[in-house]
């Protein structure tokens, strides 16, 4: 199938509008909301309000059509992916989701959902391989009423074939500081959640990084202090390259200077290099790595920046995820399946990562805080056995900026629109 022949079947599609509303096979209800609160890991009184309200981010799951459910013979999602399936375009991933809240929705409405396709642009050069994004707008009733709206964009493509044929390659071997009898209690704290300053028994100087005898009065009976965690920025660099095994570029990397008086060393996660700068207040936290590194970090600290967040993405998260958002893809729990598609493990799906952003941002903002729209941008997958940190930023009376972090760069990158 040609280019022109792929265009004049979107423009067919486009020009029929909405679809036929396809109805939730079930009622908004509490079994659902409570696995769907379980599985995200919110808290139900942060999650929502009322418990008779069903949480925002849950929208999409109610018309989810199911381990065996088939979409319509209009639905436009399904009518291009067939068109782009003919043509070759065969793998899929989303890559774009923005949602709109007009109220919650209460235990017991009956939703329906339209559909529409917005636009189809391509052929594209992505890193994935040669594709076509698909957006289509979604609208749901509860009667008459239209209660939420989400233009979704997923990329059709074909696979490089020098990717496909190549094997996985191996990931670079983490750089790992060198433990010596004078840093071994520092790194002990580290794994604790403790940032552990050196400090001299004799005069009571700090300083860091520790040594085998105090610089001030040369004694050499030393123990160590728990620092308070807080200081700010003195200086810092943003690295761009060479490439940093473990980490994706550019990255922050800070001299902080501690409360207590001593500077240290270590990235600032989640942060642009236009938010960083000297001066910037921060407050440690921790890099798991594995089970033996754990390495130091900072947060900024200032009133418009949140709490960091972090969650170990088990297998169990991921699959309870998917099936919590009636996600049956085989890639989110499946792992042979997700390695014969391409990838080294299961991975969380879009309907999971919405709901985490919600949870981040309520669990903050508590429960009096009304979510009215969350818009996400998906990068990099975000594998079983990693680690997600998510960070945000205030940057309007109603608006938060959230980054969520994993090992292989920013899995995604929102913003959610609060009312208070």
């Amino acid at each position: 199938m040609s280019d022109a022949e792929i265009e004049a079947a979107a423009a067919r599609v486009i020009a029929l509008g909405d679809s036929s509303p396809r109805l939730a096979r079930d009622p908004v209800n509490l079994p659902m909301i409570r696995t769907w609160v379980e599985a995200i890991g919110a808290r139900a009184e942060s999650a929502c309000a009322d418990p008779g309200l069903a949480p925002p981010a849950m929208i999409q799951v109610w018309t989810m059509p199911g381990l065996h459910g088939v979409r319509g013979d209009d639905d436009p999602l399904g009518v291009m992916s067939a068109v782009l399936d003919s043509a070759g375009y065969t793998s899929v991933v989303a890559t774009n989701c923005d949602q709109e809240y007009h109220r919650y929705l209460k235990v017991g409405e009956q939703l329906a959902v339209r559909a529409r396709l917005l636009d189809v642009a391509g052929p594209k050069r992505t890193a994935l391989g040669e594709g076509w994004f698909v957006t289509t707008r979604s609208t749901w009733y509860s009667g008459d009423e239209p209660v939420a709206t989400m233009d979704f964009r997923i990329l059709k493509f074909r696979p490089a074939e020098s990717a496909a044929a190549a094997p996985p390659a191996e990931q670079a071997p983490v750089m790992r500081p060198q433990v010596s009898p004078d840093t071994e209690f520092f790194w002990a704290g580290t794994q604790a959640g403790e940032l552990r300053i050196q400090r001299c028994v004799d005069c009571g100087a700090l300083r860091h990084p520790p040594g085998p005898m105090c610089p001030a009065c040369g004694g050499g009976d030393l123990d160590y202090v728990v620092a308070a965690g807080t200081g700010e920025v003195y200086s810092y660099v943003v690295h761009h390259h060479p490439p940093v095994p473990g980490k994706a570029l550019p990255l922050v990397i800070a001299l902080v200077e501690l409360t207590e008086g001593v500077r240290m060393v270590g990235e600032l996660p989640g942060v642009a290099a236009s938010e960083a700068a000297v001066g910037l207040p921060v407050r440690a936290s921790f890099i798991r790595v594995d089970d033996s590194l754990v390495l130091p970090a900072w947060q900024p600290a200032g009133p418009q920046w949140l709490p960091p967040l972090t969650l170990d993405v088990t297998p169990t998260l991921v699959i309870s995820g998917a099936l919590a958002t009636r996600d049956f893809q085989d890639v989110h729990h499946d792992r042979d399946a997700a390695v014969a598609r391409g990838s080294k493990d299961i991975f969380l799906n879009i309907l999971t990562t919405t709901g985490l952003v919600q949870r981040y941002v309520s669990d903050w903002a508590g429960p009096q805080a009304a979510v009215r729209g969350v818009s996400i941008r998906l990068g990099v997958p975000c594998y079983a056995g990693d680690s997600l940190t998510f960070t945000g930023k205030t940057v309007a009376a109603d608006e938060v900026a959230v980054t969520g972090r994993c090992s292989l760069g920013n899995h995604v990158t929102a913003t959610v629109r609060i009312e208070r």
